[in-house]
């Protein structure tokens, strides 16, 4: 009768494991399809901008001509990462308008958010929320700028 007892206490701790390890993994996959958004931000000689859920401001690349993602080398992915796309579709919070989300293919594989049909993508130089170190660059090929919630390029200075 122990020796029943035993075994069902550790089938029972090996039942408990196996479901906590189950649930930790679906908790990350299901971590890894979080929806991206994109939202909006007031900042200083540009005005409402787009940015990121962290608050990373979002940029457009001239050459991409609103028409497809053209920031292909690894050394512009690295400088400007696109914003990819993890879920069915991108969320639009804050000023930005769903009808201008959507996504496109990215070259180096899943799909990059558009907005008003320009990919959109972050800056390695911008290290903090706000920081638009990116606006009126030309680096990798083009001008790199930031959208409005209305989709207009911004070309002022910041």
């Amino acid at each position: 009768m122990r020796r029943f007892v035993a075994t069902a206490a550790a089938l029972a701790a090996v039942a408990a494991l196996a479901v906590t390890g189950l649930g930790s993994a679906s908790a990350g996959v299901a971590g890894a399809h979080k929806a991206v958004t994109v939202s909006t931000r007031s900042v200083n000689g540009l005005g409402t901008i787009l940015v990121d859920s962290r608050g990373r401001t979002l940029y457009m690349f001239v050459p991409d001509k609103q028409k497809k993602v053209t920031c292909k080398s690894t050394s512009c992915q690295a400088a400007w990462p696109p914003l990819k796309l993890t879920g069915a579709k991108a969320v639009a919070a804050g000023k930005a308008k769903q009808s201008l989300l959507s996504s496109d293919p990215n070259p180096k594989g899943g799909k990059v958010v558009t907005y008003a049909h320009w990919p959109l993508y972050t800056y390695i130089g911008d290290t903090k929320t706000g920081q638009t170190s990116g606006q009126g660059l030309n680096l990798n090929g083009g001008l790199w700028y930031v959208l409005s919630p209305s989709g207009v390029v911004i070309k002022k200075k910041s």
